[in-house]
């Protein structure tokens, strides 16, 4: 019998309880992404209230426990009394959605947070918050609990101090992780660091065992965050282009330099907010890039070399460029705002960074010949790149049905219960393929070392034997064809010994997903298989372990002599029998994989380069930094 549907069903939600009864609407998620993101709302307040002059530092602990406090030294919330609302302004700050003075152009120019939401959806989803406002000599307080107020404003003693501090506890009701990141809030802290230059970022982590201190400050902003960015590559050109323009009421700041690399990597952002999925701003600069160059190579002697223009992409090899535009009334898909949508924007961006970019290269004939030459290179590669690419088509190596020889594939023809194991050795490999689950468990075997594509362009990764299988048994091409929804396996896990050689497999498969293949990564498609490193076996008992402090603990808490122990160190996976394999590392059950995940891009961009680059300096004294930290080399 079919329920009654009438107006007692409706459900009107009032104040803050619709945060908490769709918290992904506001913050993306309740996993990690939208735990630190209440991180970032609190803290971009406080960057609103420095790009409007009147802060200067800025403080964001880890207590423990895995509170948060942010403090800074702005102008302090209003506490008096709401003109409408006939409470303590700063009650209707925490309390009350899109409420705030990022909608009075007086109060704030420019604003990230520009819905109003961020400090009460912060609020909200919190288990206990506290605000203590520094305001004309008095600390005023007050406390919420999952939102609501435990009283009202309260005056707790004098002050010569200035500013807000917010203390908060993520409500573990709501969110399925409750720990920090010190690297993702350092990520995010340290780009705000590069876009507001001259102000001062601090991080701690005081929680016991993990206490540590981050500052960022730089003088040079996005100019700064190029050379951070450059700082392990070998540079076209000393200085990079910078430049910084208001047009319209919006501000366009840009900064680039050409590397020696193959890759590009451009960073935007709009109101300090890292928009990712590019938009209006990115669009602007890459066409006005791209006319820049073009108009400059017709009038340059190097024209009678290209038969055609130079594409986007080639202009953009080796180019690392940072963007920050700033509105005033920025339009983001979505509260997470990883898109920009001011159409305006666009050709706001195009027509500044054409002209600011043709007055330079005017300027410097040397470093346009430079760049032409780099250009016009890319060119030819990617000429090459695509015969190799229709080459490879034709024969049928890039398309799906056709897989390569070595590949054992699954029975089940749906990728999200698919996974395949790229395993290092042949002798694994059998192993593997015996071991196995037919049904869902494909295994591609590897021989010999592959190339280190951070060394190389796209048309000899293409063509290179040991890359290929591995781009045809994934299934979703290579590059800029890259293609998720062709991708055959949701699981690729990289299997390989545990020692250096096992480890050099691991990095260079790393380095070509990242390059090549990135999507794979930043949708969780790769992991690392972790093969243990002894077998003990006591009392008719058998056990695994996967380093040396295991096994000594293990055998510790076993309590038997140790004669009576039997332990045994694999030196590889060839060593293990197919039962032991799928036992140890590809049953479902019981096996222990990691989940390799994009964090912090410039990081692992840094790590990539630093590792696998042309450039050895960085690679020594890395090597020399972090010797002392590793107790087994071949584990």
């Amino acid at each position: 019998m079919q329920e009654n549907y009438d107006a007692q069903h409706i459900q009107i939600l009032k104040g803050l309880e619709a945060v908490r009864k769709r918290p992904g609407m506001y913050i993306g998620s309740t996993g990690p992404d939208g735990l630190h993101h209440l991180v970032y709302e609190i803290v971009d307040n406080s960057i609103d209230e420095a790009l409007a002059g009147h802060c200067s530092d800025i403080i964001v602990c880890i207590e423990d426990g895995d509170i948060i406090r942010v403090e800074d030294n702005g102008r302090g919330i209003p506490v008096d009394i709401h003109p409408i609302e006939k409470i303590s302004a700063l009650e209707v700050v925490m309390t009350k959605l899109h409420a705030g003075g990022k909608f009075d152009d007086s109060s704030y120019k420019v604003s990230g947070g520009l819905h109003g939401v961020g400090a009460a959806v912060v609020n909200a989803l919190s288990l206990w918050c506290e605000v203590n406002v520094y305001l004309n000599g008095k600390l005023h307080v007050q406390r919420y609990k999952r939102g609501i107020p435990e009283g009202d404003v309260a005056i707790e003693g004098s002050t010569d101090k200035r500013g807000t501090t917010t203390r908060f506890f993520p409500d573990t009701q709501i969110f399925d992780v409750s720990e920090f990141s010190f690297d993702l809030l350092s990520k995010r802290l340290r780009e705000l660091a590069f876009l507001n230059k001259g102000i001062r970022i601090v991080l701690h982590d005081e929680r016991a065992g993990q206490e540590k201190t981050r500052e960022f400050m730089f003088e040079g902003g996005v100019k700064s965050f190029v050379q951070y960015l450059n700082k392990n590559k070998e540079p076209l050109h000393d200085e990079p282009i910078y430049f910084e323009f208001l047009k319209d009421k919006v501000t366009v700041e840009l900064a680039m330099q050409y590397n020696q690399g193959f890759s590009e990597n451009i960073f935007t952002f709009a109101n300090n907010i890292n928009t990712k999925e590019g938009g209006t701003h990115l669009s602007g600069l890459k066409a006005a890039l791209t006319r820049t160059i073009n108009d400059f190579l017709k009038k340059s002697k190097l024209s009678k070399k290209m038969d055609d223009n130079l594409s986007g992409d080639d202009v953009r090899e080796g180019l690392t460029c940072v963007l920050s535009v700033k509105i005033p009334d920025p339009q983001f898909e979505g509260q997470t705002k990883t898109k920009l949508g001011n159409s305006e924007v666009r050709g706001i961006t195009d027509s500044v960074v054409y002209e600011r970019l043709t007055n330079y290269f005017e300027e410097n004939p040397n470093l346009v010949d430079t760049i032409l030459e780099k250009s016009m290179t890319a060119a030819r590669a990617r000429a090459a790149a695509k015969r190799a690419r229709d080459m490879t088509r034709r024969k049928g190596f890039l398309e799906s049905s056709s897989l390569p020889g070595k590949l054992a594939d699954c029975t089940d023809r749906n990728p999200a219960n698919c996974e395949v194991y790229i395993v290092e050795g042949d002798s694994a490999g059998g192993s593997a393929k015996m071991g196995r689950d037919r049904y869902f468990q494909a295994i591609l075997p590897l021989w010999g070392k592959m190339i280190n594509v951070e060394k190389t362009r796209l048309e000899k990764v293409i063509n290179n034997e040991k890359m290929l299988p591995i781009i045809t048994a994934l299934g979703a091409s290579i590059g800029s064809t890259f293609d998720l929804d062709k991708l055959r396996y949701h699981k690729v896990i990289i299997m390989a010994d545990a020692d250096v050689d096992g480890s050099h497999i691991r990095t260079l498969l790393l380095t070509f997903f990242f390059r090549y293949m990135q999507p794979l990564i930043e949708n969780g498609h790769v992991y690392l298989a972790m093969p243990p490193l002894y077998k003990i076996t006591a009392e008719k008992k058998v056990f695994y372990v996967y380093d040396d402090l295991e096994k000594d603990k293990l055998i510790e808490s076993l309590a038997i002599p140790e004669d009576k122990v039997n332990m045994q160190r694999y030196k590889g996976l060839g060593e293990m029998n197919p039962d032991q394999l799928w036992e140890t590392t590809m049953d479902p059950a019981r096996r222990m994989i990691k989940q390799v995940k994009l964090d912090d891009f410039v990081a692992a961009d840094e790590m990539f380069t630093t590792l696998m680059g042309e450039e050895v300096p960085p690679r020594r004294k890395f090597i020399e930094d972090n010797a002392l930290s590793v107790s087994n080399l071949d584990v």
